[in-house]
């Protein structure tokens, strides 16, 4: 049996901005963008949003997950989850938290915890919450 649960990003209007940031920190690449305007739903956009992003694929490492803008009505801000990156080098770890923390907040600085050699938790400033986890050896059982 294998669980494969679809992460799907929602932005209120900033979405190609954020991909081009996840770009940038994480190293991320846009599989496919599609607009509003170019959808056969381009009449029911709301005013403006012609060049918003309708449906994206990303892909990070060996995993994809999709993005959108969101119309401002039915916008909701994330909440309740985060997004959880392992990394397997402390210093990686360092840098991408460092890297998703710009013009973010920080609700756990990284730092070393009990199951991990790093561990940190932000939301970054497009309101998508982060974890970053480096982990440590199990212990025996």
């Amino acid at each position: 049996m294998t669980l494969n649960p679809r992460l799907s990003l929602a932005f209120n209007g900033r979405c190609r901005e954020a991909l081009a940031f996840y770009e940038r920190s994480l190293g991320a690449t846009i599989v496919g963008l599609f607009t509003f305007g170019n959808s056969p739903m381009a009449g029911d956009a709301p005013p403006g949003w012609a060049d918003k992003v309708m449906h994206a694929t990303v892909a990070l490492g060996n995993t994809t997950f999709t993005a959108s803008d969101v119309p401002p009505h039915e916008y909701e801000r994330p909440q309740g989850f985060s997004v959880l990156l392992g990394v397997g080098d402390p210093a990686d770890a360092e840098r991408v938290f460092q890297a998703l923390a710009e013009n973010g907040t920080i609700t756990w600085p990284i730092q070393e915890t009990f199951w991990a050699v790093r561990f940190g938790a932000l939301v970054d400033q497009f309101g998508i919450p982060w974890s970053v986890n480096c982990e440590q050896a199990p212990e025996p059982r």
